[in-house]
């Protein structure tokens, strides 16, 4: 049955961490109208076709959403997969007779499809490793559009550009848009983040189900430039009374935690070749720091210990000036020389790859004093979707500065000279018109997500990185593909 005959748009598989030998499946629901299923399965389909299956019983759902009986989820981990193949997946409620009129039967609810991680970056000149980046999506005007397009260039893409994995590194939802955030009343301030999560969870459904996912929170997950709350953004005022706050709070961290599912820090490697580190800058900072002393330590750790080029995930960028209204990684000067540091002690590439700016742009910079020392590529995909009216004013292009990296302030900290960033306009996401009269007052960078694809060259010894942006909003060819945004593919060896 197809998802329209048994309405089943409600429910949510999300396919979250994979492995080379295992995968993480989200499966419920996030809308308070539906009731737990006596008994449910998810099926895993192998590449021979046989299948796996796990059987889900009424008290083994648990809920995303602490003080709140409806929704509920439950994550199931299937192990022993073979690297680099192709997996299906399917999630099957059991319908109760109803006498003579409903039968027992089977429901078909959500199908995933994922592709566990390959032992080593492929060679140059076989489908490569790709990434898909994305962050900041508000549901208003999108109307299925975002996912849409990840999905026809997930099932229909070319082969050097479809996507394994992705990274959302922010501001998947929303929670402090519109004046609804002034309740007082802590339920309804659970209700109204929960009821979020479930419209944008089932608006991305066609991302989150494709390929494994990994979500990192910024500040939106929570409330504008959280932790802090003093803010003069009318919507906000009531965050300034505790109970209001410690009830906002609770319940935006059990979206990311439960929902989300993000962690503080976490690694993987793909063989030899290429390390991974994503890491939450958000949802640990206070006064002195982006993240704990202990998280910090980690993340240097990583750094300082790499035997290849790097892939560092965060959900903001590190080429940035200072923000003085709203604190950006700059804004901690002493952990942001640390971890600068680290990444030049590394010796190899430091690949970023980030969002929040609400613009696309593909940057590089020399990490440290060394003239062929190691480079930060910085690469920012932002909005999956853009805001509109009165909150529409929140958008941005992409800039060529700052012009020298890093800032005065860190160069003395780390003894380090500054160096120009290399910017290149052809790599800047492009802009679109507003019309104050329309849901888009202002000028705004087009809506878009990145592939960033690797292969590994062995005559010169280096893996090798190309970067495209898509288009969420224009397709183009039979196959309705997401039209491309570069006019040329972005291509850099990686030390």
């Amino acid at each position: 049955m197809s998802n329209k005959e048994t309405n089943t748009s409600q429910w949510s598989l999300v396919v979250h961490r994979v492995s080379s030998s295992s995968v993480e499946v989200w499966v419920g629901t996030l809308f308070p109208t539906l009731k737990k299923p006596d008994f449910a399965r998810v099926e895993l389909v192998l590449p021979d076709g046989s299948k796996r299956t796990r059987r889900i019983t009424k008290d083994e759902w648990v809920r995303p959403f602490d003080k709140m009986n409806q929704r509920f989820y439950k994550i199931i981990k299937f192990n022993n997969l073979t690297a680099g193949k192709r997996y299906d997946l399917n999630f099957i409620r059991r319908i109760e007779a109803v006498g003579d009129a409903i039968p027992q039967a089977w429901q078909h609810l959500r199908s995933g499809t994922f592709t566990t991680l390959p032992e080593r970056v492929p060679l140059k000149g076989k489908r490569p490793f790709t990434i898909a980046l994305g962050s900041c999506f508000y549901n208003h005007r999108d109307g299925g559009r975002a996912a849409e397009a990840y999905k026809a260039l997930y099932q229909r893409g070319a082969e050097n550009v479809r996507p394994d994995i992705t990274f959302l590194t922010g501001d998947q939802v929303y929670l402090d848009i519109g004046f609804d955030s002034l309740s007082l009343v802590p339920s309804e301030i659970r209700q109204r983040v929960a009821n979020d999560y479930a419209l944008h969870w089932q608006a991305l459904g066609s991302i989150l189900s494709n390929g494994g996912t990994w979500m990192l929170p910024d500040d939106h997950e929570y409330w504008n430039d959280y932790p802090f709350y003093k803010s003069a953004i009318p919507q906000l005022q009531a965050l300034r009374l505790r109970h209001v706050r410690k009830a906002w709070d609770a319940a935006a961290t059990d979206g990311v935690r439960n929902v989300q599912n993000s962690a503080a820090f976490e690694t993987f490697s793909i063989g030899k070749d290429l390390s991974v580190c994503i890491a939450d800058l958000r949802s640990h900072r206070d006064e002195n720091g982006f993240t704990t002393p202990a998280i910090l330590k980690k993340i240097t750790r990583w750094a300082t210990e790499l035997r290849s080029p790097g892939v560092f995930v965060a959900s903001q960028p590190l080429i940035v000036e200072e923000n003085k209204s709203e604190k950006n990684l700059l804004s901690y000067k002493q952990q942001y020389a640390a971890l600068l540091q680290a990444f030049a002690t590394s010796g190899h590439d430091i690949v970023l790859l980030s969002g929040d700016v609400h613009f696309g742009r593909i940057s590089t910079t020399p990490l440290g004093n060394e003239k062929k020392g190691p480079r930060l590529i910085e690469i920012i995909a932002s909005p999956l979707s853009n805001l509109t009216y009165l909150n529409g004013i929140a958008t941005d292009k992409a800039k060529s500065k700052p012009v020298n990296f890093p800032a005065p302030e860190v160069c003395k900290l780390n003894s380090w000279k500054p160096s120009k960033v290399a910017y290149n306009k052809l790599y800047h996401v492009s802009t679109k018109k507003g019309n104050i009269f329309s849901a888009y007052p202002r000028t705004r960078t087009r809506e878009h997500f990145m592939t960033i694809s690797f292969s590994r060259d062995t005559t010169s010894g280096t893996i090798n990185l190309r970067a495209n942006a898509w288009r969420i909003r224009e397709t183009k060819g039979v196959k309705k593909l997401p039209a491309k945004d570069f006019q040329r593919t972005f291509t850099i060896k990686l030390k």
